[in-house]
């Protein structure tokens, strides 16, 4: 039996509707993505330079870390030791974390010859926070996580209706299918840029939205029940699902002893655990982090290198963007190493996930990394604004220019299969997909019969 191919796939028309209701809605996401994810791929420079100053101090003498702790808890009231930050180099200042009663992370630059403050910042005021945040909570927390992975789902769904527009029909020659005709006028020219540079985009776009979905909120935590209830496929997890406070994320989220520190807009779900953290009084175990930081500088680890209370013993981590570098070590107060965990222990999918933030950071491969994460965000904005322009060309005026259903639209067998896979394997999409049947069938209903 032979199945028509009308009955495989969707009509044209069909797709085309598709896509312009995916991109009416993702495309001004889409674009604003791509201008704070082509600001934080460059985190490492730009820290740099904002913390300069603090890495241009007079040769340190005679270095006291815990003298450093004392003089940071001494600027932060009722404040509790968090975590130390290995210095770089010599003439590098102190960098200490302390929690605020309220929660709310602090970091504290001290001056290592004189142990007097010299800056106190909220770790998240900090502009790396707040551009991280940006980009991936549209700075309303778990709500603008929610947000852009219900974005993250439909872009999806415009890349996979794009391309199949886009797949030549009866065409010959490769220009307006592999490169833009550029030397063309008016609504050919971007057409080519929209679609011939969405196509060569799309690939990273999807490895982009793919590496960004375990740090959301819905799909993070789906993740982390699977994980729970059916396999152990990964161990410890260094990713942030939704909104986790800064605090938490430096004492090792989701490693560390029971707290009360608040966890703001928290949006809980049930039977999912909500991260802890070991804050730190200082005391007797405090004594022997001068011991702790001189065993940290001789294990050469990527920087930056946290070093944090665990119980009884300290943890000396790497937090370093390239995570398949990461190394954390458990030292002893007396400065002797007892265990190492490396990238390659952990579990199959904490390695899977760490080369795709990596790579989504533009830290998996150095300067080529960031270099062709930038290319395609680029890529990503061009493709937008050409689709605005295609879309302020062709609508009426007062109108949304929806393109028309015709009589006779069919989803096609391929067309209606992905639909379902894509919608289960993105429950928001799934869910959004859901209410559209429902309300395609009431409308159907109270129409004229």
């Amino acid at each position: 039996m032979t199945i028509h191919s009308a009955t495989l796939w969707p009509d044209r028309r069909t797709l085309w509707r598709w896509h312009f209701f995916a991109g009416l809605f993702c495309l001004p996401f889409v674009a604003f993505l791509s201008l704070t994810g082509a600001v934080y791929l460059f985190k490492p420079q730009i820290d740099d330079w904002i913390d300069w100053r603090y890495d241009h101090l007079p040769t340190v003498q005679s270095p006291s870390p815990k003298h450093d702790v004392q003089a940071a808890l001494s600027a932060v009231p009722q404040g509790a030791f968090l975590a130390y930050e290995l210095p770089r180099t010599s003439e590098s200042a102190a960098r200490i974390l302390v929690s605020r009663p309220d929660g709310e992370a602090v970091r504290v630059y001290v001056d290592r010859n004189t142990h007097t403050i010299l800056k106190t910042v909220l770790e998240e005021s900090r502009f790396e926070r707040l551009v991280f945040r940006l980009h991936g909570q549209l700075l309303l927390g778990n709500v603008g996580s929610v947000i852009m992975e219900m974005v993250a789902s439909w872009t999806i769904v415009l890349i996979v209706t794009g391309l199949l527009l886009w797949w030549p029909r009866h065409q010959r020659g490769l220009a307006g299918v592999v490169y833009p005709r550029l030397g063309t006028k008016g609504r050919t020219r971007w057409r080519d840029l929209h679609a011939v540079t969405g196509v060569w985009t799309s690939v990273f776009l999807v490895l982009f939205l793919v590496s960004g979905l375990p740090w959301s909120f819905v799909w993070g935590h789906a993740l982390q029940s699977v994980e729970n209830t059916v396999g152990r496929l990964t161990s410890v997890k260094e990713w942030e699902i939704g909104a986790i406070p800064a605090a938490t994320v430096i004492a090792g989220y989701p490693v560390g002893q029971p707290h009360n520190l608040p966890v703001k807009d928290s949006m809980d779900m049930p039977g999912m655990d909500m991260p802890t953290v070991s804050t730190f009084p200082a005391g007797d175990l405090l004594s022997s982090l001068n011991t702790v930081v001189q065993t940290a500088s001789t294990l050469s680890l990527p920087a930056p290198v946290i070093i944090t209370p665990s119980g009884s013993l300290w943890t000396v981590r790497s937090d370093t963007q390239n995570r398949p570098l990461r190394k954390s070590v458990t030292v002893t107060p007396d400065g002797h190493v007892m265990t190492q965990e490396t990238f390659a222990q952990k579990g199959f999918m904490d390695r899977i996930i760490g080369y795709g933030v990596a790579a989504h950071e533009g830290q998996l491969f150095g300067g080529i990394n960031q270099a062709i994460n930038l290319l395609v965000a680029v890529g990503l904005l061009m493709m937008s604004s050409a689709a605005t322009v295609l879309w302020l060309k062709r609508k009426p005026v007062g109108s949304l220019g929806v393109p028309p259903a015709m009589p006779s639209q069919k989803y096609g067998i391929v067309g209606m299969t992905t639909l379902v896979i894509l919608g289960l394997l993105l429950p928001e999409l799934g869910g959004a997909l859901f209410v559209l049947v429902l309300a395609n069938r009431m409308f159907a209903r109270l129409g004229p019969t």
